[in-house]
């Protein structure tokens, strides 16, 4: 459906009217096509749009927000918004600040985050998307926080930098509707970015995890992959007093403890570091977490745990003892199978796998075409990893270990690998 919605029919979205409606149509079992038909007999087309499009957007963005249901989107910007797990994560470099920018703040997902720790001023050129991210503070933040935060709409190269101690950006990668990965061709471009770093140097600069950093960022600032739930979901610049560690690269996995409670595990290191490759396949296989990849600090953790390569090239980790650690995927291997699809799928029928999970790693393979072909069956369930050793291809027949309290039940192997 294409819309001609404009600034004032988003300020009717987030007023009372529309919070009855939105209310009403979220408890409501009435299908969605009846509702539409009801609600254009009393608004406009847009309005109805909106209204049915904030209850998809809301359902969606409960991955990414605790209180989705009480904040406003649009779809471009509830895809590009940092959840709250990341936001909170960056926010904590930001603690202590006396005045903070949040660039091109979107629907407010960092904006948010640093309220809570800052006075923040969040800065975008869409009046719609400046007058979102304002509902979404006085829906979300506390008096406090929000009594401290302010919202101004404007180009960023127009704002004045003027007594901010830090700032944020999240410059649009799509600003001729294509996706890219240069900040060159990212709005604002880099020679805006240069010259706001000039004006005040502490920066945190978000980017796709894929994103070409600029050569001379490579040494004087911090870069950071950060990933949660093994998807990376950006990488971060930081500049100035904000890079802890500049010149060096950081891989962050965000997960919570048996209380909820967020943990960041983070390996820091220098990126392609060597690793030895295994004489054997040993017990245990392991995966680094995508952020670890994205960061090219597999060298960095093999080191850490003495762990060595499956084979020359991408590849799994292997090692004789068990590793729990949140940047790590621990399989224990329970079979090593030649690459035949029909032996393999006999082999998983004969033992009733039905369940089962396919990875790879240095092979050209669709996992699901390959699931496809070998037509399971049964309750159990295993892990086949795909990858080359020795020279041949093989596919790892593994079972995944998730927690410390696996480990006083594994048996001991009774052949050699």
């Amino acid at each position: 459906m294409t819309c001609s919605t404009g600034v004032a029919d988003y300020q009717w979205l987030t007023g009372d009217e529309a919070a009855a409606l939105l209310g009403e149509l979220s408890a409501s079992p009435e299908a969605l096509h009846t509702a539409a038909e009801r609600l254009r007999r009393k608004l406009s087309p847009d309005r109805t749009h909106l209204l049915l499009e904030q209850l998809e957007l809301r359902r969606h963005a409960a991955e990414k927000f605790t209180h989705a249901d009480r904040m406003f989107f649009t779809r471009t910007a509830m895809e590009q918004a940092t959840d709250q797990w990341v936001a909170a994560y960056k926010a904590q470099r930001f603690a202590g600040s006396e005045a903070v920018a949040d660039f091109c703040c979107g629907i407010g997902g960092d904006l948010l985050a640093l309220a809570d720790v800052a006075a923040t001023v969040g800065v975008d050129q869409s009046p719609i998307a400046t007058h979102l991210a304002a509902a979404n503070a006085r829906a979300v933040l506390s008096a406090e926080a929000w009594e401290r935060t302010a919202l101004q709409t404007c180009d960023v190269e127009k704002f004045s930098v003027t007594g901010m101690a830090a700032w944020h950006l999240d410059p649009d990668r799509r600003p001729s509707g294509s996706r890219t990965t240069s900040l060159a061709w990212s709005s604002p471009p880099q020679p805006v970015v240069e010259q706001l770093l000039a004006a005040v140097p502490h920066a945190a600069i978000k980017l796709a995890p894929a994103a070409e950093v600029p050569a001379e960022w490579r040494e004087r600032c911090e870069l950071e992959w950060i990933s949660r739930d093994r998807q990376c979901r950006q990488l971060v610049a930081w500049h100035g007093e904000l890079a802890q560690v500049p010149g060096l690269r950081r891989a962050t996995v965000l997960t919570e403890d048996e209380t909820g409670q967020g943990v960041a595990r983070s390996i820091v290191g220098q990126p392609d570091q060597f690793i030895p490759t295994a004489e054997k396949l040993e017990r245990f296989v392991l995966e680094p977490d995508p952020a670890v990849l994205a960061a090219h600090l597999t060298g960095a953790l093999a080191a850490e745990h003495g762990l060595a390569a499956v084979a020359a090239g991408p590849s799994y980790l292997t090692g004789g003892d068990p590793v729990v650690d949140a940047a790590l995927a621990c399989f224990e291997v329970e079979e090593v199978l030649p690459m035949k699809m029909r032996a393999i799928a006999q082999y998983l029928r004969d033992r009733g796998i039905g369940r089962l999970e396919i990875k790879k790693r240095g092979l050209d393979l669709d996992p699901e075409r390959t699931r496809r072909e070998l037509k399971l069956r049964g309750d159990g369930e295993a892990t086949l990893l795909f990858t080359p050793l020795a020279g041949r291809q093989v596919a790892i027949l593994a079972r995944r270990i998730t927690s410390r309290e696996q480990l006083p039940g594994l048996q001991p192997l009774t052949s050699d690998r």
